[in-house]
């Protein structure tokens, strides 16, 4: 589930929960993203590196750097994109 806090020509805030195994396919975005683990526990894959992100960590995902998220268990986070 997403929904999109905000969302104007600076940029945009979405909130996403993922139920357990759920998950984002590998893509790329043109500006930098930071994601915020607001509950549970997923893996995101940024340039083929895994990463175990839990609730209170913050990670940055790179312009143009492919990344994906699978859910490790129920999950929540907030993703903030600033265009620059």
């Amino acid at each position: 589930i997403s929904k999109q806090i905000v969302k104007n020509q600076a940029g945009n805030v979405t909130l996403f929960s993922f139920d357990k195994g759920q998950g984002l396919s590998e893509h790329t975005a043109p500006f930098d993203a930071l994601v915020q683990i607001l509950d549970g526990e997923a893996e995101i894959r940024i340039g083929g590196n895994p990463h175990i992100v839990k609730t209170g960590q913050i990670v940055i995902m790179p312009a143009n750097i492919p990344h994906a998220l699978q859910a490790v268990e129920r999950f929540k986070m907030l993703l903030t994109m600033i265009k620059a």
